[in-house]
């Protein structure tokens, strides 16, 4: 055969990929390729649309999805509305005494500043405002000098997971308010200065801002917001949870009313609509309040509900996360991590820009907050953080190719659920290459809907498969017993004990015999945990099969087939997905 007339394929190294998408030279510039428009084989339009949710909540998917704000102070001074909004919170900050000139004291440091923006929207996807906020470089602060306690409670997700659940089974509504420049409410005790805002100085360059409020930014500001809050709140008749104490309740006669508390923003549910409002009201006279309508957006967790519950899910994080990694075009893939991987003991080449992935992983921990699926995945690549390698990325981008095709996959707490825990938990013994640690996973149910999951390395090897499953059983116990608390505080009441399902006989044999050897004295403490939770009626642990053990998810990975069955029963849901 002559030179050239050899048949040519191409490399199947770059199957996964999208190749060869720019055309140089074409007779017809403006008009795309007839078989694939796009310029892709795999447009994003493909894996997801809106037809199963109202005209109304696409207008709010629309709109949030358009959103683009300014990233820098240079950029939004290009827009008059955004250099309008700094100017209010200036005038805002400056009528609430935020702060008072004066010249900078010898031996004292002036921190720096820098602005922040978002766009805020109505629950019908209306712009509710241009938000310009001025954030105090609190890195800088020093420990002892200009701040000294800084704890402050917010929400766990799980609580907020239980907290919707039980809204959605109680046909209770959910309202969402946020706090108006919440910070300045919080007084502050420090000496604190800092530097003239970007964009707005003075004649006298010596002068700085003493700060006499709290503002965002500082380290302590938080806690004394939250004092405040907690204050305000008790004196309506809110009771503080233990169990969660960014959880209040409120009870009168037959009135409930819930609130939840994430630093500034309100999610808030009650049984009597006439109580709530006249709820809101009050907090509108304690504080300047934004009454945001019905819960649909809350921490970049869209909130969509219909008669069948309340759909939580990240599609919008989900598209800016693979849009950041520039995988928009490319072939999705069917499961997030490769089954038998062996990524801990990879010794491929260093990253050269470590931090790419670790904020791409960063990303991926929150969006498992609606996404039980990846919680093993991310569980893996986040013990490459400080040194990740060529094998650990390519992981990465393996999972974000899976997002690719299921972008807007997310988790439905029913309206039908019977309000009752259920507990799965399993392990995967020496699953740690380097250090023989077992991993422990588990899940937990309130009725049907999906509210707390977790994959996590146990402390210590365990010398045995039975141990290590009895560690998981242990740990799951724990949860379950802090969820019949959280639930009491929510007033719903649990009495029955709580199913715990569990593949192994002889986790299951160590648990209801009280039997003390050579192979279990030294997990006697988890011994006696999770017996004396089955001697008082916490829990009731049974049997089940491998096959059909939903945790087998949480501790390793599974191939697509298996991968697939036990997606179908986590309670994961997809509106999103083409018809």
């Amino acid at each position: 055969m002559g030179k050239g007339m050899r048949d040519k394929f191409p490399s199947v190294l770059l199957r996964d990929f999208v190749t060869h998408t720019v055309v140089a030279e074409s007779p017809s510039p403006a008009t795309p390729s007839p078989q694939h428009p796009s310029g892709t084989p795999y447009p994003i339009a493909h894996y997801i649309n809106c037809d199963n949710f109202s005209v109304h909540y696409r207008n709010f998917l629309a709109a949030i999805i358009s959103s683009n704000d300014p990233k820098s102070f240079k950029e939004a001074m290009k827009d008059f509305g955004w250099q309008k909004s700094m100017h209010e919170e200036i005038r805002a900050l400056e009528e609430n005494g935020m702060w008072t000139l004066e010249p900078l004291p010898k031996g004292k440091r002036a921190l720096g500043s820098q602005w922040v923006y978002r766009t805020k929207y109505f629950s019908n996807g209306d712009i509710e405002r241009l938000k310009s906020r001025l954030v105090v470089l609190g890195n800088h602060q020093e420990a002892g000098i200009d701040y000294h306690e800084t704890f402050s409670p917010v929400a766990k997700m799980t609580t907020v997971r239980a907290f919707l659940a039980i809204a959605a089974s109680k046909n209770w509504k959910l309202h969402q308010m946020d706090v108006h420049n919440a910070f300045l409410h919080g007084n502050l005790e420090e000496e604190v200065y800092m530097k003239l805002p970007p964009g707005f100085e003075r004649s006298d360059p010596n002068l700085v801002c003493r700060l006499r409020k709290s503002l965002y930014g500082l380290k302590q500001a938080p806690r004394c917001w939250f004092a405040k809050l907690v204050t305000t709140l008790k004196g309506y008749g809110f009771l503080q949870s233990y169990s969660d104490y960014s959880l209040f309740t409120y009870t009168k006669g037959n009135v409930q009313i819930n609130v939840l508390v994430y630093v500034d923003d309100l999610i808030i549910s009650g049984n009597d609509s006439a109580a709530l409002k006249t709820f809101k009201a009050y907090l509108s006279d304690c504080f300047k309040m934004k009454d945001l309508g019905v819960l649909k957006y809350f921490l970049g967790i869209e909130v969509a509900r219909s008669s069948a519950g309340l759909f939580l899910c990240q599609r919008k994080y989900t598209l800016d996360i693979v849009s950041e990694a520039g995988l928009l075009g490319a072939k999705p893939c069917g499961f997030p991590i490769e089954h038998n991987h062996r990524l801990g003991l990879a010794n491929g080449e260093l990253m050269s820009n470590p931090e790419s992935y670790r904020r791409l992983v960063g990303r991926l921990i929150y969006l498992a907050v609606t996404r039980p699926n990846l919680a093993y995945s991310v569980h893996i690549l986040s013990q490459f953080m400080q040194e990740p390698r060529i094998e650990h990325w390519e992981a990465a981008l393996k999972v974000v190719r899976y997002l690719k095709g299921t972008p807007g996959q997310g988790i439905l707490l029913r309206a039908d659920s019977d309000l009752s825990l259920q507990g799965w938990c399993d392990s995967d013994w020496a699953a740690c290459p380097v250090t023989r640690r077992s991993l422990s996973g588990w899940l937990v149910f309130l009725g049907q809907s999906p509210i707390s999951w977790k994959t996590k390395k146990q402390h210590t090897v365990s010398r045995s498969s039975a141990e290590a499953e009895y560690r998981a059983m242990a740990a799951v116990t724990c949860e379950l017993k802090w969820l019949k608390g959280l639930l009491l505080s929510l007033g719903v009441h649990h009495p029955k004990a709580i199913k715990l399902f569990c593949d192994s006989q002889s986790a299951l044999h160590m648990a209801k015999n009280p039997v003390f050897h050579e192979r279990t004295k030294h997990i006697e403490v988890d011994c006696h945990f999770v017996r004396d939770a089955i001697t008082d009626g916490l829990i009731t642990p049974s049997y089940v099969p491998t096959v059909t053990q939903l945790a087998d998810i949480f501790t390793k990975a599974l191939g697509k087939k298996q991968f697939d069955y036990l997606l179908a029963k986590l309670g994961i849901f997809e509106p999103h997905a083409p018809t």
